[in-house]
């Protein structure tokens, strides 16, 4: 082979290609994970058997790279490089797709691409690092670069991916824009290894025409992924946006908005009335002397707008992780139409940050605290209804001052519900489980808790309401032989047993 002297600068760039080759591949695993935890829940278990499936390919495809022949390792870089472009760079559009319109074989044919691209990532490197040390370059000089821009590579795109690529592009074009890295790579070599490379003009037109095909898709992706998603939620999506933290998907049909995190639906505007004065008028009409409510979750502001009905409630405390959630419903006109615009009322201030941080850091004392997160479907959701999160929560509740937490459905999950009353009371409260018919939802579960206990549900209310009244009131606190207390275990930080349950009884729903 014609090769370039030692040290010269297309061995330099060689190396650096290691760093973006290793971005690449790093993050084609985490776009698969992040996608398969929207649509599938469980973050914990996706990113692990991604996880895992990608490493061990990754093992099979560093073994195989020994049967290329030296002369052809360049070549089959440039290959595997193409290879990698075009299936990472579609692979979040093709498992889009499939999850809409056949869910079934999709965990099999994600499981294949990821298995596929670690396979063909683990090629890449020990192929480099072929091509180096057949320029002389001293092995232990050779290894040492190589490892560094491999692991600074997969520094640089864990950062950017959740902060700016997947926030800013989607999922969806953010696994084009790596294709074309990938491409652009290949192309790279094939310019300035043309003679060390088979049929070099051949591999410039395939990879320019795979560039423009990526292209392509770049421009069409965000409609092709609304379209899967139309079919999937069925009604018209009007807004859809992927955040550092989840998805957010707004759909309209007639009068019905539906919002839906990670594919699981959060709420109807034609029945969620029910849902949030069972939240928020059960506790907080027995409190007529209350100035200070914090809400925790609930950025789509419907509690808030239950709240501000009271009018002896000077000031709402909202804490909700994601900035583009709260956002969304302070300023989307639809939805301030639904919430009254409460997110934008004098008395109530918005704070975007993790609840449990928040807690640990605030000084501050309510007389009312309301606890709206998603269900506990993850070890990160889980930990929010944990022993130590509500004696945290008790450090900031007044004397006298009440918890409500949205506590899943006593019906569909029970385990999970009498785990959280089993929570509470182990970390201190005295509780009052009560629940309310949903549509959207069935029968869906609250957990009411005081410190010092004495609490009796109100039998008339104040404002107007859609829902509650004496009779419905009583009914709620009274739990049929069908959705009585289960035994089960508190949900402690290290075990997280609350999350287990989740997962096992809404299997059994799916059965």
């Amino acid at each position: 082979m014609n090769a370039p002297t030692p040290g010269a600068a297309p061995d330099r760039l060689l190396i650096l290609s290691v760093f973006v080759v290793a971005s690449c591949g790093l993050a084609y695993e985490l776009i698969t994970g992040a996608l398969s935890s929207y649509l599938l829940g469980d973050t914990v278990l996706q990113f692990s058997s991604i996880i895992g499936c990608y490493l061990c390919a990754m093992g099979v495809g560093s073994h195989l790279s020994q049967y290329v022949k030296d002369e052809d390792s360049l070549t089959r870089f440039v290959d595997i490089e193409l290879l990698v472009g075009l299936i990472g760079g579609f692979s979040a559009t093709l498992l889009f797709v499939l999850f809409a319109w056949m869910a079934a074989p999709f965990r099999s044919v994600m499981y294949a691409l990821v298995f596929v691209l670690g396979v063909l990532v683990g090629m890449e490197i020990p192929l480099v690092m072929r091509v180096l040390n057949q320029r002389q370059t001293r092995f232990s000089e050779l290894v040492s670069r190589v490892l560094t821009f491999d692991y600074l590579g997969a520094l640089v795109v864990s950062l950017l991916f959740p902060l700016v690529l997947a926030p800013r592009l989607g999922l969806a074009r953010s696994g084009i824009l790596f294709g074309l890295t990938n491409v652009g790579v290949a192309l790279w070599t094939v310019w300035h290894y043309r003679q060390d490379i088979h049929a070099p003009r051949r591999r410039l037109v395939r990879g320019l025409a795979l560039a423009l095909v990526l292209l392509g898709g770049m421009a069409g992706s965000e409609q092709l992924t609304r379209w899967s998603e139309k079919s999937l939620f069925g009604d018209e999506i009007i807004h859809a946006s992927t955040t550092p933290y989840q998805r957010l998907v707004l759909t309209r049909w007639k009068d019905d908005l539906r919002l839906y995190l990670n594919g699981n639906l959060q709420f109807s505007s034609r029945d969620e009335h029910r849902y949030h004065e069972a939240l928020v008028h059960p506790a907080l009409e027995t409190l007529p002397g209350a100035r200070s409510v914090l809400v925790l979750g609930g950025g789509d502001g419907l509690a808030v707008r239950e709240i501000l009905r009271h009018p002896q409630v000077q000031h709402i405390t909202l804490v909700d992780l994601d900035p583009e959630m709260t956002h969304l419903f302070s300023t989307h006109p639809l939805l301030t139409q639904l919430n009254q615009n409460s997110l934008n009322n004098p008395r109530v201030q918005v704070i975007n940050a993790d609840a449990a941080q928040w807690l640990e850091t605030s000084p501050d004392s309510f007389d009312l605290i309301i606890a709206d997160f998603p269900d506990p479907s993850s070890f990160g959701l889980g930990k929010l209804y944990s022993v130590p999160i509500y004696r945290l929560m008790a450090h900031h509740l007044s004397e006298r001052g009440i918890l409500v937490v949205q506590s899943t459905s006593p019906w569909f999950a029970p385990r999970s519900y009498w785990c959280i009353d089993a929570t509470l009371r182990e970390a201190g409260f005295q509780t009052h489980p009560y629940h309310a018919y949903v549509p959207s939802f069935g029968e869906w579960g609250f957990n009411l808790a005081t410190r010092h206990g004495g609490y009796q549900p109100p039998t008339r209310y104040r404002i107007p309401t859609r829902f509650l009244d004496q009779d419905s009131t009583r009914l709620m606190f009274q739990f049929p032989p069908d959705m009585a207390p289960r035994p089960v275990e508190p949900n402690r930080l290290n075990t997280q047993q609350l999350v287990h349950y989740f997962e096992e009884d809404w299997r059994q729903v799916m059965r």
